[in-house]
């Protein structure tokens, strides 16, 4: 039900963010309460979408076999997965600082808000975005318990834009289904060719966020890398789909976009190290 791949969307990111608070290591206080937190959210967030999809789920061929539509695991199971989720993540808020409590309920709110938004706006894949995004400035939160700096606030709208932009393209192969279930998606309101370039354009200006970041982080050489590569993997993600050709999505979606974020968090935390 939770698929631990997703993961590596968000979580480099969160990794990135408190290793550019602390200018180097956490403590190891700090990234145990972090990678609780985000396990807590992600596993609430995604547990709550599939008890709220549930019915969506089971007309959908791509998603009929998912374990509620396919009979796995019962809805109270799920809904107590929930709730045990969301609590562990408010319990590791709690364990970080006075902030990160104080705005727990607020973050948890938004990824659990997410689930409900195909059903009366298409900008749903901007939400998804803003729900990622905490990640980074939450974890700057976690370390240095304020945001007094740029940084965060810039990574945060990284992962906005380029977390909106995949999901634009993985929401090309509900067209059909979408339309007919009256959901709301880019691609269901304005067809697939123009959705693949809204992703494109929305890529793009991830693209000029991550060298924004660069130029007021200032890391240097390898930080610069990262920024190199980041740009060459969205070029290729978008090379490997077409309005007429689909079948190479899965490979845009998981395979690229885990790159992206390792790849920036290898270049800019070793960055970070090496100008102490």
């Amino acid at each position: 039900m939770i698929k631990i791949e997703h993961t590596l969307f968000a979580l480099p990111f969160a990794f990135l963010g408190a290793v550019l608070a602390a200018g180097g290591l956490p403590s190891a206080w700090q990234i145990l309460w972090i990678v609780v937190a985000m396990v807590g959210a992600r596993s609430a967030a995604m547990a709550f979408n599939r008890i709220a999809d549930r019915g969506f789920d089971a007309k959908n061929p791509r998603t009929a076999s998912r374990a509620l539509p396919a009979g796995l695991l019962s809805v109270g199971f799920v809904w107590a997965f929930t709730i045990v989720s969301a609590a562990l993540f408010l319990l590791a808020a709690a364990m970080l600082n006075r902030l990160t409590l104080l705005l727990s309920p607020v973050a948890l709110a938004c990824v659990l808000l997410y689930s409900l938004t195909k059903r009366w706006t298409q900008f749903s894949h901007l939400v998804l975005g803003a729900c990622l995004s905490i990640a980074p400035t939450g974890a700057w939160i976690a370390v240095r318990g304020a945001i007094d700096s740029p940084a965060p606030l810039l990574l945060s709208l990284v992962v906005l834009l380029w977390t909106a932009g995949f999901d634009v393209l993985y929401a090309c192969q509900d067209y059909d289904f979408d339309r007919r279930e009256g959901l709301k998606s880019i691609p269901a309101r304005v067809g697939i060719t123009r959705a693949l370039w809204i992703a494109r354009a929305l890529h793009a200006a991830a693209f000029l966020a991550v060298v924004w970041l660069f130029l007021v982080t200032g890391l240097g050489p390898i930080a610069f890398v990262g920024v190199v590569a980041t740009g060459a993997l969205l070029v290729y993600q978008h090379r490997l789909v077409h309005a007429d050709d689909l079948s190479r999505l899965n490979a845009a979606f998981f395979t690229t976009n885990a790159f992206v974020s390792v790849i920036l968090l290898a270049t800019f935390g070793t960055a970070v190290f090496l100008n102490r």
